[in-house]
């Protein structure tokens, strides 16, 4: 790992109408649009539904790095988020974040250890602490035989 601070740069270009391409350095350009909530097309990532998607991604790549320390074994993860967007005193915002985590495991899994896991995974998710929306989390441990 690279010391901090780190810098993630990305750039967001568009004609007066249309599509908008966000990208990255050495990344894949995605087009994206307004969502259908705002008088978008509605098949585009938009930036509410790429913040939402971040949140779940963290989530998982952080539950990785947590479980390895922990040289925790398991399967398959899926996180699924629903990202509520509000307004609250005159402003639309982002107010909550409501988190599912599927975790499959193997059988003989200490299930109260991957409870632990997933719900330490949360706490320490840099995106989700890095916002001001709660973050209600549920969780299902699923054990494979």
């Amino acid at each position: 790992m690279q010391d901090y601070p780190h810098h993630y740069v990305t750039c967001a270009e568009a004609p007066a109408e249309g599509v908008i391409s966000v990208s990255s350095k050495g990344l894949e350009t995605l087009p994206s649009a307004a969502p259908a909530e705002f008088g978008g097309p509605g098949d585009l990532w938009s930036p509410e539904t790429l913040l939402v998607a971040s949140v779940a991604d963290c989530f998982i790549l952080t539950f990785r790095a947590v479980a390895r320390g922990s040289h925790f074994d398991w399967i398959s993860v899926r996180c699924e988020v629903d990202g509520i967007l509000d307004r609250v005193d005159k402003v639309t915002r982002f107010t909550a974040f409501h988190v599912h985590v599927t975790l499959h495991v193997p059988a003989g899994t200490d299930v109260k250890k991957a409870e632990r896991l997933v719900e330490k995974s949360d706490h320490v998710c840099l995106v989700t602490n890095s916002l001001t929306a709660d973050t209600v989390m549920t969780k299902d441990i699923v054990v494979h035989d």
